[in-house]
């Protein structure tokens, strides 16, 4: 790692003489009382009975309810129910018992001319990008048992990236996958028609190629689920085939402008973001890959480090933005991602150089 975690000084003047939070309870199903103290996705310390307790499962933008036995939980407002008590304060100091600790996590020294660190890294495209470092970061995280969540766009299908996207779920890189409906569809359709919206691996248009996605769409819908499409050899290979045959689970969202949508696809947003939400909030490892929309709203779901609800053993949480341009890393760090790690370059090229890197830690 590149930082450590350096907890706050409880017995500093200011923290010491610290107030209790102050909690009141929701006025109704939904909604928060006014005055509500709103969250980040930094670690955060509330003060009650005389000790500061870190909120469990955090991230941005939601608000801090008590509930049995004083645990404290960080809850999305639509989950907060009438007579909830909800933490209250406006200020993050720790002056109103409630402390955001803005410098969590501290340079440590590193090896020269290990380019890739945390917290720290500005967003370009000419600033080199140490595979290796980041090759030996997952092959760590796979070792120890961490949740490495994949957050895709269909660029990884069309870019030539499909066959290491699958060596990476095989060997046990992925631990989940968070993806739209265009991913799975895209990947289906190549997976039976040997094309991706209706184009070859070479980039040659089939005749009434474009009407192919649709098709596999169809097909799968009489199959009755991705699964069934896998289990009845209609899908044989491709990622949705090594994602359900290595049981490594997915969430496919869906959006205004999908075609199908592909069964199993959530087309309900708040539906589909409790179903991302059971692995966001265990997360250890994250990765976006050529996706913009998928990457913001996931990041905003993520807390910038690994939680231990039980102690103060944290550690920053990687999470690695890809994509061919800045814009979309600067958006996603625009947006409260600021640990965003940003790799400018395209998926075929970044995830055929990772592998190759991974291939060697295997080895």
């Amino acid at each position: 790692m590149t930082a450590a975690y350096a907890p706050p000084d409880f017995a500093s003047p200011a923290l010491a003489a610290a107030p209790e939070a102050r909690f009141e309870p929701a006025p109704a199903d939904g909604v928060l009382p006014e005055g509500f103290f709103a969250t980040t996705n930094l670690p955060t310390y509330v003060k009650v009975n005389g000790s500061w307790r870190r909120p469990r499962e955090p991230r941005m933008d939601c608000a801090i309810i008590r509930v049995e036995d004083g645990v404290l939980l960080v809850r999305e407002p639509r989950r907060v129910r009438a007579g909830t008590p909800v933490a209250m304060g406006n200020t993050e100091d720790g002056s109103l018992g409630i402390f955001v600790h803005v410098d969590a996590f501290v340079p440590v020294a590193r090896t020269p001319g290990a380019e890739f660190r945390f917290m720290s890294t500005p967003v370009s495209r000419e600033r080199p990008v140490n595979y290796e470092r980041l090759a030996t970061m997952l092959h760590e995280e796979r070792a120890r048992g961490g949740l490495i969540v994949w957050v895709v766009g269909p660029a990884l299908v069309h870019a030539r990236a499909r066959a290491d996207f699958v060596w990476l779920v095989e060997q046990g890189y992925v631990g989940t996958v968070l993806a739209g409906n265009a991913v799975a569809v895209h990947d289906i359709e190549a997976a039976i028609f040997g094309t991706t919206l209706g184009m070859t691996a070479m980039g040659d248009a089939l005749d009434q190629g474009h009407a192919l996605h649709m098709r596999a769409i169809n097909r799968v819908q009489v199959a009755g689920s991705i699964e069934a499409a896998v289990a009845d050899g209609l899908v044989r290979e491709g990622i949705m085939h090594a994602l359900v045959t290595r049981q490594v689970p997915f969430v496919l969202t869906g959006s205004i402008r999908d075609d199908g949508p592909l069964p199993g696809v959530i087309t309900d947003v708040v539906v589909a973001q409790d179903a991302m939400r059971r692995y966001t909030t265990r997360a250890t490892f994250a990765v976006f890959i050529a996706t913009a929309l998928h990457a913001i709203a996931v990041g905003n779901m993520l807390p910038t480090f690994v939680d231990d609800p039980d102690g103060n053993d944290l550690r920053p949480l990687p999470t690695i933005c890809v994509d061919q341009t800045e814009f979309v890393v600067n958006k996603l760090r625009d947006r409260g991602t600021m640990h965003a790690f940003g790799v400018v370059t395209n998926a075929q090229d970044f995830l055929h150089v990772l592998r190759l890197y991974l291939e060697r830690c295997e080895s």
